[in-house]
């Protein structure tokens, strides 16, 4: 039986249609709860996770039963958030295009790969080959740094590697991913009023910037990245500020290069503000200091895959059997892949064939999720045959 790929864009429309915004994800996770157990009589299990998430549904583990007893499960994860704007998402079908009808984002990031595996499942199911258990895995609030992931209950896994559907590009294998730092430098200046006694100030928003001014960003080598993403800070245009709070993130595939970089930000900001002297207008004759609070969080762990490792030794088996090219590529961003891989079940990206994510103009189209769909069935039966 061939899949069906009319049934496939139908239930992606379906799903895209079923607001999902990070920490609303409930609605999603009620509806795939009903699809598998209804046509599966899946085992479906809820973490606890939506206690530090804040989401209103923990993360998803659903076990679709094999008829090969003791065989290890095919695991796959896809997330169920999408980035804002994400409410009242409509569809827009133009030949095999999918786009959304309005200012919102589609949702093909993650959607997807969710609807692919429902095909997947579907298509094993119908055509008599769903030897090996099936094991889904679907994450909350990913998009706000792998939240769902993080807190996720690994004890309930039994798979033993898998696949994270959750790449753009297409016939694409992503071996490799960052780690990342999330700092956040808070300069506490003095305040003065700006147009009575400004030199009583010390302006926190300009000693930021002198650190700023002094740092790089961007690419910082072949390994790595570095960016400042928010500032905020200041009351009123006649207020010497007092306080401003930068916040930027640090990637490298190199553990040694990420904490080095991230310490040189952290040193600038030191040297700037050590550097500069107040107003005198403490008791002595002393003059008034700024001061620096700095503090990194990890957002996640690198994640790096050995070129003969068994994930990907099965995609280049099902790459044959389906007579097509694979490119395996090192990314530049994080995903809940690198949180598997650090607590021991080894995880590598799909590429789904999405397009423009995170913008209103995401898009994907119906022959790159058959395309998808194919290959994850190839890889299922490649799993069997180890």
């Amino acid at each position: 039986m061939p899949l069906q790929a009319e049934r496939l864009a139908k239930n992606f429309v379906q799903l895209c249609e079923i607001d999902s915004p990070s920490r609303s994800e409930g609605r999603l996770a009620s509806f795939l709860k009903g699809l598998f157990a209804t046509e599966f009589r899946a085992e479906i299990l809820e973490d606890d996770s939506r206690t530090v998430t804040g989401s209103d549904t923990g993360n998803l583990v659903v076990r679709i039963p094999g008829k090969s007893g003791g065989t290890p499960p095919f695991f796959c994860n896809c997330h169920l958030d999408v980035v804002e704007p994400a409410i009242g998402v409509k569809v827009r079908r133009r030949g095999d295009t999918f786009t959304s009808a309005g200012s919102t984002v589609l949702g093909a990031d993650d959607k997807a790969g969710i609807a692919m595996l429902v095909e997947m499942a579907r298509w094993l199911k119908e055509d008599d080959r769903l030897r090996a258990p099936l094991e889904f895995v679907f994450t909350t609030c990913e998009e706000t740094g792998l939240q769902g992931a993080k807190n996720f209950d690994f004890s309930l896994i039994r798979a033993n590697n898998g696949y994270a559907l959750d790449s753009a590009g297409l016939d694409l294998a992503v071996f490799a991913a960052p780690a990342a730092n999330h700092f956040t430098a808070i300069v506490h200046g003095v305040a003065a009023h700006a147009g009575l006694h400004p030199e009583n100030g010390i302006n926190a928003i300009q000693l930021a910037s002198q650190a700023m001014a002094h740092l790089s960003l961007g690419r910082l080598d072949e390994e790595s990245t570095a960016n400042i993403g928010v500032i905020a800070g200041g009351k009123a245009t006649n207020i010497v500020p007092e306080t401003v709070s930068v916040e930027g993130e640090v990637r490298s595939h190199n553990p040694e290069k990420l904490t080095r970089y991230t310490q040189s930000i952290r040193e600038i900001f030191q040297q700037t503000i050590d550097g500069f002297e107040g107003p005198i207008t403490q008791p002595g004759g002393f003059p008034r200091r700024a001061q620096l609070q700095f503090l990194v969080e990890e957002q996640f762990p690198a994640m790096r895959l050995a070129e003969q490792h068994p994930v990907l030794q099965r995609l280049r088996r099902a790459a044959v059997t389906l007579n097509r090219k694979l490119d395996f590529n090192v990314a530049g961003g994080g995903s809940d892949a690198n949180i598997f891989t650090s607590h021991g079940f080894p995880t590598a990206i799909l590429g789904t064939g999405m397009t423009d994510v995170h913008t209103t103009d995401e898009s994907v189209t119906l022959d790159a999720m058959v395309r998808t769909t194919q290959l994850l069935v190839a890889l299922y039966a490649a799993a069997q045959e180890e």
